[in-house]
């Protein structure tokens, strides 16, 4: 436990002191916003690229890790679709409850890929890479579909949902660098130093935007969607992905990473689409401020499970 703590700590700091800069000395909206454009559209991609250009795949259970989290956001997704009349019944509307769905099928990649680096180096790296490729487009097309359907007052046609997620520089980040790698592509030293400096700066960069992007009020009070939208994501979506891991025959530092990227807080992306989609954001807001300040607590549980 004390290993896990140690390797999370950093990151919620990181996350901690992105509040307090917005709230002393960057204060202005358009700050962050530049900071989170640069991270999601240059940053972050080149992180995964060089991550999985040089990750040695062979090494690595692809299909298992893959595989294990690809099914638990699909079983997730299929149950809070499932309870949507049972939530109707608590006065949940339509746009509320694709603030919930998304709470609870959604992760935060930068906070991922930092505990998954901190715990076990470039192996549990690569590990969380191939996760997201399994991950993200499959969230992406839920979370779109959903929003269309249940809170969108323009309904989206299948072609603006396909590219909707096609346009996702994580998911085009994630092809080109297994793509390198399957193909032995070469590549220059320039690249490597260049790719290398923008890929250290990413995770750092990406935490304090989290940290910029927590909406504080009312968190004393949280709403019964809130309350529901945090137990779904911290406590439902580990037990679910572990008990897959589990089934798959995952051990080690594998089923240790399964528990990092199942039990990590909903990303911040969710409360954009929400608000360009007609979803609750306000609810949305709340439940990833309440996701991530518990997932303090939740996540080393979760790791040290298994780890």
């Amino acid at each position: 436990m004390a290993v896990v703590i140690a390797a999370l700590l950093p990151v919620f700091i990181l996350i901690a002191l992105g509040v307090v800069l917005k709230h002393s000395l960057m204060r202005l909206d358009t700050q962050w916003h530049g900071l989170e454009r640069l991270t999601y559209y240059v940053l972050f991609p080149m992180l995964l690229i060089q991550t999985l250009v040089k990750a040695d795949l062979d090494k690595v259970p692809v299909a298992g890790v893959g595989g294990a989290l690809l099914l638990s956001s699909l079983v997730m997704s299929l149950l809070c679709l499932a309870l949507r009349p049972a939530l109707a019944r608590l006065d949940i509307d339509g746009p509320a409850f694709t603030s919930i769905f998304q709470g609870a099928t959604r992760w935060q990649t930068y906070v991922a890929l930092s505990v998954s680096a901190n715990l076990f180096g470039d192996i549990g790296l690569a590990l969380a890479s191939v996760a997201m490729v399994a991950i993200i487009p499959l969230v992406n097309v839920f979370s779109v579909a959903v929003l269309a359907h249940y809170a969108s007052p323009n309904k989206q046609s299948v072609g603006a949902i396909v590219m909707t997620v096609a346009s996702n520089p994580l998911i085009w980040a994630c092809a080109i660098g297994l793509l390198v790698n399957v193909l032995h592509l070469p590549l220059p030293k320039i690249w490597h130093e260049v790719a290398d400096a923008l890929s250290r700066s990413s995770l750092a960069i990406g935490l304090l935007v989290t940290g910029a992007g927590l909406h504080l009020n009312g968190l004393l009070r949280p709403s019964v969607g809130a309350a529901i939208g945090v137990a779904f994501k911290l406590v439902l979506m580990p037990l679910i992905a572990l008990l897959l891991a589990l089934w798959f025959g995952l051990t080690g530092t594998s089923l240790a990473i399964i528990a990092v990227c199942a039990a990590v807080p909903t990303s911040p992306s969710a409360y954009v689409l929400a608000r360009q989609m007609g979803g609750d954001a306000p609810l949305l807001a709340q439940i990833i401020t309440l996701q991530t300040i518990l997932a303090a607590i939740t996540m080393p549980i979760a790791i040290a499970l298994v780890a």
